[in-house]
């Protein structure tokens, strides 16, 4: 049963949430009542289970009694068809008594709408290899509290890299080795750590006899059975000591040992892999003690088989990274905070378990190559214009739009809405992450009617992130400014206290659009989304500006040309990975679309000559449609048989650069490079007697 034909059971949480439940249901046009009590998770519970029973698929009103409402629902046998949503602090409590029907309407519309098409699944499998990295005493205090509270699911190891002195234990109970240079990479499951061996002894072998301690007659070697290098002497006598177990070998020092586990507790001070996001499996608390106490209760419960989605698509053909080892877009590999993303050939590669779904490479692609798919930015504008309907239906007036993140922010906008009310025009809509938010998103929320779009950021959000949202969102101020609405019709706030956010929102600019909503739906592609909503934009704009100047950066704009210095070559027309530059067919003639152009720089720094440069605008309508000629010229003809290959430019170029070149110094070869292939064999046939140089090929 689709999400669509779901039962609503409403709740005015003791009256404190006012219901107009022929509002509502006008405005959701339902056919079936709305069910409304006053305490479903007291006094109308029995009414609540009945119901359930007569409709198993159902959207309820309520998360903060939720794990009491799933109870009934398993009683009645629909626990799996029950969802969620909180009503009562995000769009039934707003600030200074306002009217919360509209808000009401269309949370409920967003949530009536079916599931967005699944993706592919991510798998992870665990079987509890953990390996924990650290000073010698942090480390092996850790293995021991994991070895009493998580041995019987986990299996430990310890790698210390940092002889602090601390005694090894009693008893054997894990695998052990010293190491330095310790390198960490993969994800849960498949971590492969490399270490250089930084001690004669081997810890894993070692036994602990002492025989080494007692024969040592520098005293260099201790109870946690280390070699102090600075008290050995090299006389050896441990090895001789040791002989029969072979765990010392001085040789060894430096050598190279890869392991792979399914897990990683580093207890490194600064951590082995430093990135905003890293990846699933691996902690670094620091030296704190409580944040390694979380961390291995954390680490205990990844046992077993895990899923995540596939939250990219990802289209080689138009990726503008790269052409024939020219350097072109790299923006996607810039921004993402997982290193998920690195280079390949003249693409990209996306190691999907690295990937925690941010969405900010989709952001800032300019190609669409990269795609969000979890879920779509069509899936998020069709919750976006729904709900606008609704809010409309309802009596609502301008709504301002707020993309939000669906935990921290769903729980900070509850928390403010709880304690202060949302003001009355705020429309909250939750994504994934905030930074999968892009131009086309914040436009679409403009053409669907939104007076405003805002996007909720918060402090600890990765620096590239925020300056992915800033960059998308000061391309589209331009854009609106120049077409004559407010720039402020896009705007970002950052608050991680209810406080902070009450505040921004309460003074957000008064930067409101007044545009007829849109009916169409959003393109999955990126630029046929970016084009649709432009040109309603632009369809109700009080200015109409023949072209737009953006900032550096931006992924609309057209291309400048030296002709002087080209020659045709179209080595820019090969590079171009969205097909902006074309060939003139059978003459020599460089044509340009504009639309297509996302301005990777791709041509410009693939040209021999230097000719082109990038100029950064936004033509919108029939011009950018319109295919110009940005350069052509005069063919050159065979001197023998007058055939057009070429250009004059080109082989007059090319006569000129070699001609004091020595092995051009007979003529003959200068000749040759006037003719067409055809002409240029048969002449050197006709002279047997010469010898065929490169250049004459």
């Amino acid at each position: 049963m689709k999400n669509a034909d779901k039962a609503i059971h409403l709740c005015s949480c003791n009256g404190t949430v006012p219901i107009d439940v022929k509002r509502l249901a006008d405005a959701l046009q339902l056919d079936a009542p709305l069910e409304v009590g006053a305490q479903l998770c007291r006094r109308d519970a029995h009414t609540f289970s009945r119901l359930l029973g007569n409709a198993p698929e159902a959207i309820v009103g309520c998360t903060q009694e939720s794990a009491l409402l799933r109870e009934l629902a398993d009683e009645a046998g629909s626990a799996s068809g029950v969802s969620f949503i909180n009503l009562r602090d995000i769009a039934g409590r707003r600030a200074c008594g306002a009217d919360v029907q509209p808000a009401l309407a269309a949370r409920l519309a967003m949530a009536k709408l079916a599931e967005p098409a699944p993706v592919p699944a991510v798998s992870y499998e665990s079987s509890g290899q953990l390996l924990i990295i650290g000073p010698a005493g942090a480390a092996l205090g850790w293995a021991q509290e994991a070895q009493r509270l998580c041995g019987d699911r986990l299996a430990i190891n310890v790698l210390t890299t940092d002889n602090d002195g601390a005694e090894l234990p009693v008893r054997r109970e894990y695998p052990l080795a010293s190491g330095r240079a310790v390198k960490v990479s993969g994800w849960l499951g498949a971590f492969e750590v490399s270490w250089q061996r930084a001690n004669a002894i081997d810890l894993d072998a070692c036994v602990r006899c002492n025989a080494c301690i007692e024969a040592c007659p520098e005293g260099a070697i201790g109870y946690d059975y280390q070699v102090d290098a600075a008290r050995c002497t090299g006389r050896r006598a441990c090895v001789k000591a040791c002989a029969d177990i072979g765990a010392i070998d001085f040789a060894a020092i430096g050598s190279v040992r890869s392991e792979t586990y399914d897990l990683v507790l580093d207890l490194s001070e600064p951590a082995l892999i430093r990135i905003p996001h890293p990846p699933q499996g691996y902690f670094a608390p620091g030296r704190d003690p409580l944040e390694q106490s979380l961390a291995l209760q954390k680490i205990a419960t990844l046992v077993g088989e895990f899923e995540k989605p596939k939250f990219f698509t990802y289209r080689h053909s138009i990726c503008a990274h790269s052409r024939n080892s020219r350097q072109g877009c790299n923006r996607c590999i810039d921004v993402c905070s997982t290193s998920a993303i690195r280079a390949d050939g003249d693409g990209v590669f996306v190691e999907p378990h690295l990937c925690m779904g941010c969405g900010a490479c989709a952001t800032v692609c300019p190609s669409g190559a990269m795609r969000y798919a979890y879920p779509s930015a069509s899936d998020v504008a069709l919750r976006v214009k729904t709900a606008l309907q609704a809010w409309r239906a309802a009596g609502g007036g301008a709504a301002r739009v707020l993309f939000h993140s669906e935990e921290r922010g769903e729980e900070l906008l509850a928390l403010t809405g709880r304690r202060r009310g949302l003001p009355a025009d705020v429309l909250p809509v939750a994504v994934h992450d905030v930074a999968s938010v892009g131009l086309e998103l914040m436009l679409a929320a403009l053409c669907y009617g939104a007076a405003q779009c805002v996007i909720l950021s918060h402090g600890d959000q990765p620096e590239a992130y925020g300056e992915a949202t800033k960059a998308q969102t000061d391309i589209g101020r331009t854009v609106l400014s120049a077409l004559g609405f407010t720039s402020d019709a896009l705007f970002v706030i950052q608050a991680d206290e209810p406080a902070e956010l009450a505040a921004a929102l309460t003074n957000l600019p008064d930067g409101r659009v007044a545009c007829p909503p849109a009916g169409f739906a959003l393109p999955l592609e990126k630029r046929g989304a970016l084009e649709f909503c432009l040109e309603h934009l632009a369809r109700h704009a009080t200015r109409k500006p023949e072209a737009i100047a953006l900032q550096a950066g931006a992924p609309f704009g057209a291309l400048n040309i030296d002709t002087r210095a080209c020659t045709l070559c179209m080595s820019c027309v090969g590079a171009c990975p969205a097909s902006a530059l074309m060939d003139g067919g059978e003459s020599p003639k460089l044509r340009f679309l504009e639309r297509n152009c996302v301005q990777c720089g791709l041509c410009v720094n693939t040209c021999p000559e230097k000719a082109l440069s990038l100029q950064p605008r936004l033509i919108i309508g029939e011009a950018a449609r319109r295919e110009r000629v940005l350069n052509e010229a005069e063919p050159f003809h065979c001197i023998v048989c007058s055939k057009a290959f070429g250009t004059r430019q080109m082989i007059d170029s090319m006569t000129t650069r070699l001609s004091t070149h020595s092995m051009f110094a007979s003529g003959d070869a200068l000749r040759r490079l006037q003719m067409c292939a055809d002409c240029r064999v048969i002449d050197m046939m006709n002279k047997p007697g010469r010898e065929t140089s490169v250049f004459d090929l």
